[in-house]
């Protein structure tokens, strides 16, 4: 089922997502949230959704299988994720986001980060990111806190939609 995407300025857009105890990960609501914000992640062109986006306040996020380096036939679902910086290098690079339509901007994150979260599963990840997966993670777990790319971002400018 399609989700709904909250748009900016949601108040629910900045609000800290709370954990999901382990136990509950596998439980059928929670199996049912991911395959929903799966389909629609690709229904809306994403490259990751967090469960904040569709109004809930849960720590999930999810990464497009082209984009998840760890297995490329599968998309990857983190629920309570953290990740700290294992470089000091951080780089600029364009981005945008679901929420908050048709707005692109540079944002600066860390290179390289380890990552530590459940899968769906809920068995422990705990792996290394970089470049573009690293960045995808950094965006995602910022929805997480509450935190919108635009809050960090320089030269945000719109895109005129394709008809």
């Amino acid at each position: 089922m399609l989700l709904n995407i909250l748009q900016e300025p949601n108040p629910a857009l900045h609000k800290q997502a709370e954990e999901i105890p382990p136990v509950d990960v596998e439980n059928p609501k929670t199996q049912k949230l991911v395959a929903d914000m799966i389909e629609t992640m690709y229904e809306r062109d994403g490259v990751g959704l967090a469960a904040t986006q569709a109004g809930k306040p849960l720590q999930l996020c999810i990464i497009a299988k082209q984009y998840n380096i760890l297995d490329e036939n599968k998309d990857l679902v983190l629920v309570n994720p953290k990740w700290e910086k294992s470089s000091i290098l951080k780089v600029w690079d364009e981005e945008g986001c679901l929420s908050v339509a048709d707005i692109y901007g540079k944002v600066r994150r860390y290179r390289k980060i380890k990552v530590s979260a459940l899968d769906e599963k809920g068995r422990k990840l705990n792996f290394s990111a970089t470049d573009f997966f690293a960045r995808v993670i950094q965006h995602e777990v910022d929805h997480l806190q509450g935190i919108l790319f635009i809050e960090k971002a320089k030269d945000l400018h719109e895109v005129e939609k394709e008809l």
